[in-house]
């Protein structure tokens, strides 16, 4: 059984939610990713921050990135998924909540993320262009 521990991108580094979307950014191009796990003060996992929520959310609001927050922009609720989950579990469930960014947890603590490029490495064909229909397609 393949798992989500088995075809994720470990290695994945948190911003805090106090750091700016500046520093965000910077992560982001540094590491060439385009999204960061956003984690509290209590080493939780608090959201996700993206390179388009920087971008909608600040810069074109008339923000100042240097000074608004990743906490700001965590909203509503994370899902994720354990490490041993099962990998058709993982892309069912981002399928269905829309997610393009899966965090992966283990013993209370993210290990990694899956993202799109990471399904397209693993799945085959016919549930590569489900996954996507499910993600994209609906209105």
């Amino acid at each position: 059984m393949t798992t989500a521990r088995d075809i994720m991108h470990a290695g994945t580094q948190c911003i805090t939610e106090d750091q700016t979307l500046n520093e965000a950014a910077m992560m982001m191009r540094d590491m060439g990713v385009g999204s960061l796990p956003i984690c509290g003060k209590d080493q939780k996992l608090h959201g996700i921050i993206t390179d388009r929520d920087i971008v909608i959310k600040c810069v074109a609001e008339g923000k100042d990135p240097t000074t608004c927050t990743a906490g700001e922009l965590a909203q509503g609720r994370v899902t994720w998924v354990d490490a041993d989950t099962d990998m058709m579990t993982v892309v069912d469930t981002m399928g269905q909540q829309q997610i393009k960014r899966m965090p992966v947890m283990s013993d209370h603590k993210l290990v990694g993320m899956i993202s799109e490029s990471d399904l397209a490495k693993h799945l085959d064909e016919k549930q590569l262009s489900t996954f996507v229909e499910e993600v994209f397609a609906r209105s």
